[in-house]
């Protein structure tokens, strides 16, 4: 359905002196979608999430520079297919509720949505079975965005998004500050949309959300994708399978794993080592991951970009601990 190779993405910047350059913020970030298939796009802010879903939509500010190869359905993505698509073959569930026009009745939106997602006539009833299915009542139609709540802004964005036919759908950061519940079953619904047969992008920070749902993760750093992975290589025993020790690094530092924590950040844009972008925190790092950058690769049914790989896979990727520590304990880890 989609597939990303090789994406960079530039800025044209002015810096002191109104001397103008170029600041490289994605490097060489590829991923892949299947119909039918969830695709988790996890990493920490800054390393590229929401600049991928807004060039596969051809969104990006007027000052940036994409090259790579973007592909929807094995044609090209070029700027004018990207306009004829976008809100029809490609939709997007946006980050932010200021997305939501706040001067329209959040029903007149959704039809404005099914409309353009083909359904002509047929819009009022399309947008009526979209806001049942998201739990909508029929009253909130009528209402502004700024009179709905936080968790029913993000259902009425699932709504637009979803009334249409679109075969991709790019959910970017769709649950955080939700409550629990409410992250389960926006979750759910992006399951149903996967089993109906579309394409699912989910970028988030939340590992543990996206392998409730997710086929696979991808994992972003500092503007690279450095692993692809299936989510048995993370909720097997051990998640042995992994191949990256940033991916490895993530998995540990979830709670139910001792919040292990890496030393260091993720390096900015514009003050890159050389070599692998990981190198400095990596405990696995040598001369050679210093020399060049690693490029990605095939791996045991997935994708690294790491020179170690090889004598990773296998290895435990962190102590998990003991059922029966006090909530104390794990806290002090």
């Amino acid at each position: 359905m989609l597939s990303v190779r090789h994406l960079s993405i530039s800025f044209t910047m002015y810096d002191v002196g109104l001397r103008r350059k170029d600041l490289m913020v994605i490097s060489d970030l590829s991923l892949s979608i299947e119909a039918g298939e969830i695709a988790a796009v996890v990493g920490a802010s800054g390393s590229g999430k929401s600049l991928l879903a807004h060039a596969v939509l051809g969104i990006l500010p007027r000052n940036a520079t994409a090259r790579g190869e973007l592909m929807f359905k094995n044609e090209p993505l070029t700027p004018t297919r990207q306009a004829a698509l976008r809100g029809r073959e490609i939709a997007l569930i946006p980050q932010s509720v200021s997305f939501l026009d706040p001067l329209m009745r959040v029903g007149a939106q959704a039809r404005r949505a099914a409309q353009l997602g083909g359904h002509g006539s047929a819009a009022a009833e399309a947008q009526r079975r979209a806001f049942a299915r998201y739990g909508l009542a029929s009253a909130v139609e009528r209402l502004y965005p700024f009179q709905v709540s936080g968790g029913m802004a993000r259902r009425v964005l699932t709504a637009l998004a979803t009334v249409g036919r679109a075969d991709l759908i790019i959910a970017d950061e769709p649950t955080p500050g939700l409550h629990p519940a409410a992250v389960a079953e926006t979750l759910g619904h992006l399951r149903e949309l996967a089993d109906q047969g579309r394409a699912v992008m989910l970028i988030t920070h939340d590992l543990e959300a996206a392998l409730e749902v997710a086929d696979k993760i991808a994992v972003f750093y500092a503007g690279n994708t450095v692993e692809v992975a299936n989510r048995a290589d993370f909720t097997s025993r051990g998640a042995a399978g992994l191949r990256h020790p940033y991916t490895r690094a993530l998995l540990c530092a979830l709670p139910q794993n001792e919040f292990v924590a890496v030393p260091g950040a993720q390096p900015p844009a514009d003050a890159l080592p050389p070599g692998c972008l990981y190198a400095p925190r990596c405990q696995w790092a040598t001369a050679e991951c210093r020399a060049a950058r690693p490029t990605l690769r095939p791996l045991t049914n997935g994708y690294v970009r790491c020179v170690h790989a090889e004598v990773l896979v296998g290895r435990p990727a962190c102590n998990y601990p003991s059922t029966t520590r006090s909530h104390t304990q794990v806290s002090r880890c």
